[in-house]
């Protein structure tokens, strides 16, 4: 039965919102650095398996031309006009297939689509190989998702068109850090360019398992490379193997300032960015990690803090949260579809 409130909303016109007019305003970020689209030249026809293929540069120049599409909403603008993108979801996916797909008709181009495995030649025991090979033919990207964390190799190897890693098991998810970051450096533009006194240096905590989490472990990663804007990362876990083996060992190599706690609450105060996950996905199913963490309206959140999330959650973050300063969760799963437009349009237009 259809309630009153909502035969209110009913007789309302729907509106389309204008992200540039709020919080997430990219233009500060596009003020921030300047424009260089040789540095992401090299990036041209390549695939991308893996945070560690960005530098610092690349990740700038991505969030700049991220902010430029975010700001002008696409305006016209159809660079992929005539091109194929294979989307080849294996796994379940609502924001990342999505994104993906509305990135690429946004920019012009067409899809084809696979959103059930068991209609595919795999699910008959056809190669990765094999199936990589006949991908060639039919499109000129593919974007993958797979809970074999080794299919992205193994397809890799036969395809001779860019192949791009839309999260492969507990292995990596490099296109949500780059999303993550582009909602960071919106934020505070100033992390993005350098040189930032040690005390506006920020302290970002991570609630999850590093050695576990795709998203997690490509978001270090990314952020390996700003670590000179980071004061510490606080990682927040019950768990006995927080990373995988030398993790741990790479990051701090390359100046990112780790600590790990089980008390989450006495960490919380001193966080800047709080970037929460409880979700792993093993094998056709996933695990619950540190479910007895949770932030809610109660949370002694920093007052000026930002919470951010890789999307779906659950119990894990309180909706009551929703509504306040501290949702960037949202923007930062908006801003996914203006970096993989950064991202595809690079791959392909140079």
């Amino acid at each position: 039965m259809v309630k009153q409130r909502q035969l209110e909303k009913l007789k309302q016109r729907v509106e389309p919102e204008n992200w540039t007019d709020g919080i997430e305003m990219p233009l500060a970020l596009m003020g921030a650095c300047h424009e260089d689209p040789a540095i992401l030249a090299s990036l041209a026809f390549r695939s991308i398996i893996s945070a560690k293929q960005f530098s610092r540069e690349q990740i700038v120049q991505l969030c700049r031309l991220a902010a430029k599409f975010e700001a002008s909403q696409n305006a016209g603008y159809f660079p992929l006009t005539g091109r194929i993108l294979i989307s080849a979801f294996y796994e379940p996916s609502t924001r990342t297939r999505l994104s993906f797909e509305s990135v690429w008709q946004r920019l012009g181009g067409d899809i084809i689509s696979i959103t059930d495995p068991s209609t595919t030649g795999i699910a008959k025991g056809e190669s990765y190989h094999d199936v990589a090979e006949m991908m060639n033919h039919y499109g000129d990207v593919v974007v993958l998702r797979d809970s074999n964390e080794d299919a992205i190799y193994e397809m890799h190897d036969a395809l001779r068109i860019p192949i791009v890693n839309a999260g492969n098991g507990i292995d990596e998810h490099p296109t949500q850090a780059l999303a993550d970051v582009y909602a960071i450096f919106k934020w505070q533009p100033a992390l993005m360019v350098g040189g930032v006194d040690p005390k506006d240096r920020i302290t970002i905590g991570i609630i999850g398992v590093p050695g576990r989490m795709r998203t997690v472990r490509s978001l270090l990663t990314l952020l390996s490379r700003f670590s000179g804007s980071i004061n510490e990362v606080i990682i927040v876990s019950n768990t006995d193997e927080v990373f995988s083996e030398g993790q741990r060992e790479e990051l701090e190599k390359d100046g990112l300032r780790l600590r790990v706690t089980t008390e989450l609450n006495k960490a919380l105060p001193n966080m800047d960015i709080v970037y929460i996950n409880a979700i792993a996905w093993v094998g056709d199913s996933y695990e619950e990690l540190g479910t007895e963490y949770a932030l809610t309206t109660k949370s002694p959140l920093k007052k000026n803090a930002i919470i951010l999330h890789p999307l779906a959650r659950g119990d894990e973050l309180d909706t009551g949260l929703d509504s306040t300063p501290h949702n960037w969760y949202f923007a930062q799963a908006r801003g996914a579809v203006y970096m993989r437009m950064a991202l595809l349009s690079t791959l392909m237009r140079f």
